[in-house]
């Protein structure tokens, strides 16, 4: 490990608005702020807001400007990308900003019943390979369940239209309750404020003329939830940190 990202966990160890909860050290220990988020850390009952996946934290960093009445917790198991983020929104003395770094397959030890509104997934890993471990997946969806409000928010950005195409038809066979849906954001002509932050990944992606792709939904706290049985082209390009593959190959269903 190099000295810039020794530095840099060294760094956030001491942040006070940092907590890093691996599941190596989550296993089995209880976690003190869960239920207590606002009460213990934030001080105020505003909505709670989590981003799953959050990389370097822009869009925790800039939710957060934007919505100074929302509280925000960026969640990531990358602590050195984390710490861009996490340095920011310390030096700008943020209030409403928290990092969570942790594995997202155990989110639901951190976060109670009815306790977070909202969740952005910004440019997750589309796991074509593995429905499983898609972040819109039914068994993340489960997980989600047990901490969302009901009819609570879902946001998924992304550049790929695998994983785009998934997560619709998840919705769709599933009948969730659908607000947004665009294959190109930024030539949907309904685009917000809320969607104006753009991560770093997607100014290279945007300069490189792919689209981006928005879907917001609600997740009613009740209902069975079932995997979508359609083949997904996979996607043909080969994008930062994902593999090249053939646009005429199949994705597995299980």
């Amino acid at each position: 490990m190099g000295k810039n990202k020794l530095q840099k966990f060294a760094n956030m160890a001491s942040y006070p608005h940092v907590y890093e909860y691996p599941y190596s050290v989550a296993e089995n220990v209880p976690f003190d702020l869960k239920g207590e988020w606002n009460n213990q850390f934030f001080k105020n009952d505003y909505p709670l807001v989590l981003e799953l996946g959050c990389g370097r934290g822009e869009y925790t960093v800039g939710l957060g400007k934007l919505f100074p009445e929302k509280n925000f917790i960026g969640i990531d198991i990358k602590g050195a990308r984390m710490w861009a983020g996490a340095t920011e929104s310390l030096n700008e003395g943020m209030k409403n900003v928290a990092f969570l770094r942790t594995n997202i397959e155990i989110i639901d030890r951190f976060f109670a019943e009815n306790e977070v509104s909202e969740i952005w997934l910004t440019f997750p890993d589309p796991q074509m390979k593995k429905a499983t471990k898609r972040l819109t997946s039914t068994w993340f969806m489960q997980r989600y369940r047990r901490f969302l409000a009901p009819e609570g928010l879902i946001h998924l950005k992304t550049d790929s239209n695998f994983m785009f195409t998934y997560t619709r038809l998840m919705v769709e066979k599933n009948q969730l309750p659908v607000e947004v849906l665009t294959e190109d954001l930024y030539h949907f002509g309904k685009a917000d404020e809320i969607l104006s932050i753009k991560t770093y990944y997607e100014q290279q992606w945007l300069d490189r003329g792919l689209d981006i792709k928005y879907l917001r939904f609600r997740l009613p706290a009740l209902g069975e939830l079932s995997e979508p049985e359609e083949e997904i082209e996979l996607d043909p390009y080969r994008s930062y940190n994902r593999s090249k593959r053939s646009s005429l190959e199949k994705t597995d269903k299980k």
